[in-house]
């Protein structure tokens, strides 16, 4: 395997600097620990009072949901990471396709964005950081959206990400508590972004495997703003650093449902060869360590396998759970919008709210 270099790697007096180099995590891997992050928000201050905020911080959706008229509600979220490539464009990119991701996971469609920028200014050239940027915003041009504004820091890490604003009709908002007994779970893209990553920062990733990496990533779920106009869909998340097992539990403690989900999911390209390998990211670990006794495992079932299962995604895939009958009809459009790969992967079913994987 010959392991790909930086394609556009910044530089300091002493020659090159991996961007990846400059940070203690990288994407979607740098979330707090699902665990860590429950103990943190107990106790703050509760949402209801708000008669107009449909969505807010109580259910661990994807964004808020501010009601703004008969016609119109208001998405709002906030998304930003360290590095998880090294080429500042991509991260631009990789960046940015993740924050809008949130407010297609709720139905909606993104109107602007706000810029979030934290660099170490001493580490890395103005042409870096303006790289960075311009990927950002070719994404939100590619969703048709502007740039307005945002917010820069001097930081120790590299950050970057956005705010995102969208709308969606107050009746089509979709949010991950709403599932239904027997509905089917339907993922767009494959799993294995963690494991990717893990490998080119180790420089075991060769050019295809960064090429798979980045075409996932950067692939917008604009999907998202069409699916509150099919019938039969209940609710969608998208999954992210908690993994496929995280963001199903909580799909499944929102509906008060257990969550069946098959222990092979659709992987990306030479993500299994890596798995078996033994590489897999802190993160996996760690979520596992979160929620790991909400989830029913086979006996047999790898540890390979059960790390797959709980790999951060950087920028994943749409989780959307709908009706059995329309089940084809949701792949049929997630399929035409380029998600070529999309499958079901469980189902929702009357039980306690946990995971079983079989």
């Amino acid at each position: 395997m010959t392991a790909i270099s930086p394609e556009a790697s910044p530089r300091s007096d002493s020659g090159p600097v991996r961007l990846t180099s400059l940070a203690h995590g990288g994407g979607c891997g740098c979330k707090l620990a699902p665990a860590v992050l429950q103990s943190i928000l107990q106790g703050m201050p509760a949402t209801a009072a708000f008669s107009r905020l449909m969505v807010g911080s109580d259910t661990s959706d994807d964004a808020a949901v501010w009601r703004l008229n008969a016609t119109q509600a208001l998405v709002a979220t906030t998304d930003f990471f360290m590095p998880v490539v090294d080429d500042p464009f991509d991260f631009g990119r990789i960046a940015a396709t993740n924050a809008l991701s949130d407010v297609y996971a709720m139905g909606g469609a993104p109107i602007l964005a706000l810029a979030i920028v934290g660099m170490p200014i001493d580490r890395l050239a103005p042409q870096t950081i303006r790289a960075i940027l311009e990927g950002g915003a070719s994404v939100c041009a590619a969703a048709g959206i502007p740039v307005a504004g945002g917010h820069s820091i001097d930081s120790v890490e590299p950050i970057y990400g956005l705010v995102a604003l969208g709308l969606v009709h107050p009746d089509k908002v979709l949010t991950n508590r709403t599932a239904r007994a027997g509905d089917v779970l339907i993922l767009t893209k494959p799993l294995g972004v963690g494991v990717l990553s893990a490998a080119f920062k180790q420089d075991r990733l060769d050019a295809a495997g960064y090429a798979t990496l980045i075409a996932s990533t950067t692939q917008l779920n604009a999907v998202g703003a069409d699916l509150g106009d099919v019938a039969g869909v209940h609710a969608v998340t998208d999954v992210t650093g908690f993994g496929l097992l995280g963001h199903a539990l909580e799909m499944a403690r929102g509906a008060g449902l257990t969550v069946e989900i098959g222990a092979a999911p659709p992987l990306l390209a030479g993500v299994e060869a890596l798995a078996r390998a033994g590489l897999k990211t802190g993160a996996s670990t760690r979520n596992w360590a979160s929620y790991g006794d909400s989830v029913r495992l086979p006996a047999d079932l790898p540890d390979w396998r059960r790390d797959l299962l709980t790999d951060p995604q950087t920028s994943g895939g749409l989780l959307i759970a709908v009706a059995a009958d329309a089940a084809q009809a949701v792949l049929d459009l997630v399929r035409a919008h380029g998600f070529d790969t999309a499958a079901v992967v469980g189902r929702m079913t009357q039980g306690p709210a946990e995971i079983r994987v079989g």
